[in-house]
This record gives C-alpha cells, sequence and structure tokens, in this order.
C-alpha cells in the first residue's frame, strides 16, 4: 500500500476506534451492574420495540423487496428511492413525519381515533411504529440484493414442472434469498434497537413505556453520566455482535 493511504487509512481508523476506546475508560466497572439493573425498564421496552418493529419490517420489507428486484413498472425507480428515504431523513425529520400523518390532527391519524379510539403518539405502539419506519429500509435493501441474486434458471425450470408464481417464491427464491434475508433481519433489528429521533420526537420519553435505551442513555447524561457511559457500553456490545452476525449470514 502506498504510504499515503496507508497513513490516511490509519487517521480513519483512529477516528473509529479512538472514542470506543474513551467510552472503554470511561465506564465504571464496579457500577456496571448496578447501572444496569436501575435500566431494567429501559431494557425490557427495547427489546420489545425493536423485536415488534422487525417483524413488522420483514412482514412488509420481503414483499417490498421482491417486487424491486422482480418487477418493471413505470414509476419504479420513485418507488424504490421512496422506501430508501428514512435511511437519508434525519431522524427527527422522519419523527415529525409520523406525527404529521398519524397523529391526533394527522388526516390518517385522526381518522383512526375516530374510528377505534387508538392514540399512537406517545405509546408503546407509537414507538414500534417509528422504529418500523426507519428499519424497512434496510431489511428491503438487503432482501432486495439477496433476490437479485437468486437463480431464476432453476425458477423457469419449477415452472415448466407447473409450479405457480407462489409456490416458486416459497420453494426456490426464498430459501436461496436466506443468508441476504436474515443479514437484512439482523440489521433491520439493530437498526431499531437504535433508533433516537423518530421515537423522542413521535413517541415521547415515558418510563416503562416508550423510553428506549438510546433515550435512557440520552437523558442520562444529565443526570448520571457514568450510568449513560454504562448503558452506551452495552449497545456498542450489541451493535459488535449484531455486525459479526449479519457478516457471516451475508458471506453464506
Amino acid at each position: 500500500m502506498p504510504l499515503r493511504l496507508g497513513v490516511l487509512a490509519g487517521i480513519g481508523l483512529a477516528l473509529l476506534v479512538v472514542p470506543i476506546a474513551g467510552l472503554l475508560i470511561r465506564v465504571p466497572w464496579s457500577g456496571l451492574g448496578g447501572d444496569l439493573a436501575g435500566s431494567g425498564d429501559a431494557v425490557r421496552v427495547s427489546i420489545v420495540v425493536s423485536v415488534l418493529a422487525t417483524t413488522v419490517a420483514v412482514g412488509l420489507g420481503v414483499p417490498l423487496a421482491w417486487l424491486l428486484a422482480r418487477g418493471s413498472f413505470r414509476g419504479q425507480a420513485l418507488l424504490r428511492a421512496t422506501v430508501l428515504l428514512p435511511i437519508v431523513l434525519p431522524a427527527v425529520v422522519s419523527g415529525v413525519a409520523l406525527l404529521a400523518s398519524l397523529g391526533r390532527s394527522g388526516p390518517i391519524g385522526g381518522l383512526i381515533d375516530d374510528l377505534f379510539g387508538i392514540t399512537l403518539p406517545f405509546t408503546t405502539a407509537g414507538a414500534v411504529l417509528a422504529a418500523s419506519f426507519v428499519a424497512l429500509p434496510f431489511v428491503t435493501l438487503v432482501a432486495e440484493a439477496g433476490f437479485r441474486a437468486v437463480d431464476r434458471n432453476l425458477e423457469e425450470v419449477a415452472a415448466t414442472l407447473g409450479a405457480g408464481p407462489w409456490r416458486r417464491f416459497r420453494r426456490i427464491a426464498l430459501p436461496q434469498a436466506v443468508p441476504a434475508l436474515a443479514a437484512g433481519v439482523v440489521l433491520g433489528w439493530a437498526r431499531a434497537l437504535g433508533e433516537f429521533g423518530a421515537t423522542v420526537t413521535f413517541a415521547g420519553n415515558l418510563s416503562g413505556r416508550t423510553q428506549t435505551l438510546p433515550l435512557a442513555i440520552f437523558f442520562e447524561l444529565e443526570r448520571d453520566p457514568e450510568a449513560a457511559f454504562s448503558l452506551s457500553l452495552v449497545l456498542v456490545v450489541v451493535s459488535l455482535l449484531v455486525l459479526t452476525a449479519a457478516r457471516r449470514a451475508w458471506v453464506r
């Protein structure tokens, strides 16, 4: 490697490693257990919200990915851009958009409230919806890549043998795309677990209901910085495990 590139690569690596090293130094290891125990509600809410959001993202993202991978229609590029929009949107803008459409005064949220008496903002369901909104593009993006890699010759052979579209999808395309789908699930779950801006804007920061780990970390910084360092360590470890699992699934 050229020396200049090596130096720049070293600086880039330092930019990534130094903050994590600083966090490890500041973590109060002796009180780590107590900090985690005191944030049990945030951990529980994070698990519930992230798992439910991932379920929603997979249930909707896989059909979307199939449509984008196999469809050929006018406006497909616009549809793909719309699906991926939450990736590039500032998280707080995502929350504001959800609030504008699904809040009590929003066109859809008001209708849901009038017909069913269900209010989404500042509820656990609202937190799930916010996390699903930001996780869906990650599942869709990776799943689409997996479906594009499926050998279409096998599907054509199955079609000549009488297999219908659903059976070809279920028995041929889906099994071949499983590694990519697994990576999409892991990445979607990680994104849902780490969501902050959309959640705090749309669902608020209600302890035991909508306060997830990222929200707890942010607000603990003012009250108890050491507790914030401990909770941050948890998310760092989880993120490393998630990235490792996603890479292994993608390689397979």
